[in-house]
């Protein structure tokens, strides 16, 4: 079935879920709509945040770094974005095409439509609000290979040649989802997420459930090669001054240059 994220199979390509487990198959970054800029990742202790502003509209953009289809289920504040249900690994979320991109702008809708992401305090934020607060400020993405049937030619192998192949085959009824891969929003889409927000006090940051956006999407039947997610991405956002509070951003981020330019000394304005 064609999605709206083009879908591009390489002919004969199979790879098997183990070969895969651990491997770096979506890069995950959070685009800044409001500022038109990919926000800053700082690495602390093991982990990757980003400084959030109060008000901001947000996109999370996965990109695809293999020659296959990957299922990517996203998480926000421990909410699935395409459900609304508590996230776990094993629920519904976008498929990817070979080497593809998508930009995921907010809570999945329906199948037109969805709610814009944006930063604000904690009491607002969609999953507060939903009674459960205890995740929030956590963006999440966990990753699937595809199971692809392997060539003929290994499946009329003699058996001793194809063990992986017995040993998956039990594995296809339980491994069913349905997926769909969204558009970008447009430029139109961004004027319209100018509407103003309320001033939000400096807390927690959490998610909030904006404004429609225009965001088609199709299902499509995907099968994952193992039970268990490939590469699972969590990256952390909270605002400036709390990041800074708990030593993530350096307070004095960037120090004063010796050498800033040059030229002769001009007068004084």
């Amino acid at each position: 079935m064609k999605s709206v994220i083009k879908v591009l199979l390489l002919a004969g390509l199979w790879a098997a879920g183990s070969a895969l487990a651990g491997a770096r198959l979506v890069e995950v970054e959070v685009y800044d709509r409001a500022q038109a800029r990919v926000l800053r990742t700082y690495q602390h202790q093991g982990m990757k945040y980003v400084e959030g502003k109060p008000g901001n509209e947000y996109q999370i953009v996965l990109r695809n770094r293999t020659g296959q289809r990957v299922l990517a289920v996203v998480s926000v504040d421990g909410v699935n974005a395409v459900t609304g249900q508590t996230a776990a690994a094993s629920q519904s979320g976008y498929v990817l095409g070979a080497w593809g991109r998508a930009e995921i702008a907010g809570w999945r809708k329906d199948m037109n439509d969805v709610a814009a992401f944006y930063f604000t305090a904690l009491p607002d934020a969609y999953a507060a609000r939903t009674g459960r607060p205890d995740n929030v400020g956590v963006i999440g993405v966990a990753v699937y290979a595809e199971y692809l049937e392997p060539p003929r030619a290994l499946l009329e192998a003699p058996a001793a040649a194809k063990p992986e192949a017995a040993a998956r085959s039990g594995d296809d009824a339980a491994n069913r989802q349905s997926a769909g891969a969204p558009a970008a929003p447009s430029a139109q889409d961004s004027q319209e997420s100018a509407a103003p927000r309320r001033k939000m006090a400096e807390e927690k940051l959490g998610t909030g459930h904006g404004e429609r956006l225009h965001a088609p999407t199709q299902h499509t039947a995907f099968q994952r090669a193992s039970s268990t997610p490939n590469q699972v991405i969590a990256i952390y956002y909270d605002s400036r001054r709390n990041l800074i509070a708990q030593g993530v951003i350096p307070r004095y981020a960037r120090l004063p240059q010796a050498f800033p330019g040059d030229g002769f000394v001009p007068d004084p304005s």
